[in-house]
């Protein structure tokens, strides 16, 4: 199945669900910086919008409350979010990474655990 896209809010509640497991509507919204929190009826309405797309479900109700949890994972959404920003430059990663290292978000540590993983996967692939 296909992973579903994410809005910057709807990737701050499914933040919330990865970070505490499961989570009612108010816990949600409690889990944004106070300022500029979104309002209870947008989180709860986001809430829902993400349940229809499979994202989040609900797992049991406690009084009037509603918990909730994620479906998709964060490893997932990341892939698929990596994905989306490679196709803007034609599956090219070599603008990203340049991008990376003139910030200073690309750090030597980064560099030597992208070789060992880059290793890693060549083993496995003799081995197959």
């Amino acid at each position: 199945m296909a992973q579903p896209k994410f809005t910057k809010l709807e990737l701050g509640i499914m933040q919330a669900l990865w970070d505490h497991g499961t989570l009612a509507i108010r816990e949600i919204q409690e889990a944004f910086p106070e300022r500029g929190r979104p309002a209870y009826a947008t989180i709860q309405t986001t809430v829902y919008r993400l349940e229809g797309k499979l994202a989040l479900r609900r797992i049991k109700k406690i009084g009037n409350a509603h918990i909730f949890e994620a479906i998709v994972s964060r490893n997932a959404a990341q892939s698929r979010l990596i994905d989306d920003l490679l196709g803007l430059f034609g599956g090219r990663t070599q603008p990203v990474m340049a991008h990376l290292i003139e910030t200073g978000k690309l750090t030597l540590k980064d560099v030597k655990e992208a070789e060992q993983l880059l290793r890693e996967l060549r083993t496995k692939e003799k081995r197959q």
